[in-house]
């Protein structure tokens, strides 16, 4: 087990030497990836109003229809006041890194998706109009790069709203093939190359609490064991949580990184769809 130990501190020294971008370089990337798709996306958009609004109804009445008063402007872009906040968090937060997307699929967890492929199931994942990620983090010291500690992942979807509603109607059958998955791999350690097994238990435990719908995923997962000896690596660890929520045409995934209980990831998922009310189509 110390010779375990000495391995994971051997990875986490290697991790230390890995020179990762700086937030403003990261940044920087995004917003020219996020022009160009946003200048995209915009032009599809203007394209499908205009073949919108080419139909027009026949002339058979006094006058003209008049618009709806009421009738709200659709919204298309998701902008940045549509993430959770620094302040939303319980914990301080300092580094807050961000990125935009267009047509991109819906991931839960890679676990889930790995999971059902590698029975022969399709991924299961649904296809966005747009997106916006950014990721929450501490930092530790002066040197962002090597220090910085996650606290949460957010992405946020835009969605055909059918598409949206379907996410959560499926939710149970997509991770039902997950519910007992033992998952076989081979890791290095001092004493060499082992292969390792891991049973994971994703499951559907709570709805309803947050936006239009809501639910947290949890993975119930065993500490990885040598198949030969079945010595564990380590003690079991703690469950993985997802939130997913839905306002909407968006829906946001919420994946906290390490240490935090479904109670908090709860009140998270209240205020992030308190958020997306800034980009929801029908606005709240």
């Amino acid at each position: 087990m110390h010779d375990d130990l000495t391995f994971v501190e051997q990875v986490q020294r290697d991790l230390q030497d890995v020179r990762w971008p700086g937030p403003e370089e990261i940044r920087a990337q995004a917003r020219r990836r996020s022009q160009r798709k946003i200048v995209a996306a915009t032009a599809v958009l203007a394209l499908a109003g205009v073949a919108g609004v080419a139909v027009a109804a026949p002339r058979n009445s006094s006058s003209p229809a008049l618009p709806v008063a009421s009738a709200s402007p659709t919204r298309h872009e998701i902008t940045a006041d549509a993430l959770l906040q620094p302040a939303d968090l319980p914990q301080q937060v300092d580094v807050q890194l961000s990125d935009s997307g267009l047509g991109e699929p819906v991931q839960l967890d890679h676990e889930i998706d790995y999971c059902r492929t590698s029975q022969g199931r399709s991924d299961g994942r649904k296809m966005s109009i747009l997106s916006r990620s950014q990721t929450l983090m501490h930092k530790q010291s002066q040197s962002v790069a090597r220090q910085s500690k996650g606290v949460l992942t957010q992405d946020l979807f835009r969605m055909v709203p059918e598409a949206a509603t379907q996410l959560f109607a499926e939710l149970d059958e997509l991770v039902a093939p997950c519910a007992e998955w033992r998952s076989v791999g081979q890791v290095k350690t001092a004493e060499g190359i082992r292969t390792m097994e891991a049973v994971h238990r994703w499951a559907v435990v709570q709805r309803g609490f947050a936006g239009d719908d809501a639910a947290i995923l949890r993975d119930s997962l065993t500490a990885p064991r040598d198949v030969q000896t079945g010595q564990p690596l380590a003690d079991d660890p703690s469950p993985i949580l997802l939130a997913v929520v839905r306002v909407g045409d968006t829906v946001s995934v919420l994946r906290p990184w390490a240490g935090g209980t479904e109670a908090e990831l709860v009140q998270l998922a209240v205020a992030a769809a308190a958020r997306m009310c800034a980009a929801a189509n029908p606005p709240c």
